[in-house]
């Protein structure tokens, strides 16, 4: 903003939820899943707010979005980590154009114009879990993350799986899936079965969500013991071998301590891990994008034409 005209520069979705540190939630550029609607709504209300503030150069702001009503967050008038993200998702260097802005220059002498992009580029949070034995990964309003990496595609799937390899995180594109969630997760968990199952992967469950898979009509779902409940359990499946892909939600701090080894034993064993249903859902969709072809490489410059 220059004081008078606004530049919403883009709109990122959080893959994690409200609740989780936006610096350590993974983030898609443009929005994945939001209605035009609201994300017509949200560029109205950053233009409104940009002008109410007199923010001369860049301003960043956060929402939550709950049954298509809009919330603000918070409105910082100042750059963010995600500056530096947004340019290159979108090739337009942001960061340049508002240090013109804040020397007096006029956002119309730039000549930026809303574009729709062809490209889609997902920022993934870069943890430090590995070098530190005892931290839990489950991710909270604390920020942990201690750097981001990002994965550019012409779809969501496709630049999910590049964000995820750039963290070090290998998708599987067969084998084993262990499912552990909370009761409040369970009904969306069957349909992220159900595609699993569809491209060929078994399904390893604790006995209450295997229990609630087989009466959602879901079959071959194997059992497997949580460690409180004795060996085999499923950190021994994990220490052979057996397992690919961890899904695991959970809440209650009881609950979270019991299943801390698991958790721990995916880490140190390099096996994808994820532990919002948010993020279980952009990995099967990567996983998907993963199967029906492989990933392509190009230069970054590829991805833009004409940009400033």
């Amino acid at each position: 903003c220059d004081g008078t005209d606004v530049h919403v520069a883009g709109i990122m979705e959080h893959i994690e939820e409200a609740g989780i540190h936006s610096g350590d939630s993974a983030c898609s550029l443009p929005p994945y899943s939001l209605p035009k609607a609201v994300i017509a709504e949200i560029e109205r209300q950053t233009e409104a707010l940009a002008k109410a503030l007199k923010v001369v150069g860049l301003m960043n702001v956060q929402y939550a979005v709950k049954d298509g009503e809009v919330y603000v967050l918070e409105v910082n008038p100042r750059a963010s980590r995600t500056v530096p993200f947004v340019a290159k998702a979108t090739g337009v260097a942001l960061a340049k154009i508002a240090a013109r802005v804040m020397a007096g220059e006029k956002l119309a002498a730039f000549k930026l114009k809303k574009r729709k992009l062809d490209h889609v580029a997902v920022k993934e949070a870069v943890f430090p879990f590995a070098r530190f034995p005892g931290t839990d990964v489950l991710l909270g309003p604390e920020m942990k993350s201690t750097g981001e990496v990002m994965g550019i595609a012409a779809d969501f799937g496709h630049a999910f799986a590049k964000s995820q390899l750039g963290a070090s995180q290998r998708l599987p594109t067969s084998g084993t899936v262990f499912v552990s969630v909370r009761d409040a997760d369970k009904k969306a968990a069957i349909g992220l079965a159900k595609r699993l199952r569809e491209m060929g992967f078994k399904i390893v469950a604790t006995r209450g969500t295997a229990a609630y898979l087989a009466r959602a009509g879901l079959d071959g779902v194997s059992e497997v013991n949580k460690v409180l409940e004795g060996r085999p359990h499923i950190v021994d499946a994990m220490k052979s071998g057996q397992v690919d892909l961890v899904f695991n939600t959970t809440d209650g701090a009881q609950a979270v301590e019991d299943s801390f080894s698991l958790r721990h034993t995916a880490l140190m064993s390099g096996i994808a891990y994820y532990t919002t249903l948010s993020g279980c859902k952009a990995a099967v969709e990567a996983i998907a994008a993963l199967r029906a072809g492989s990933l392509e490489v190009a230069p970054l410059q590829a991805y833009f034409k004409g940009a400033f």
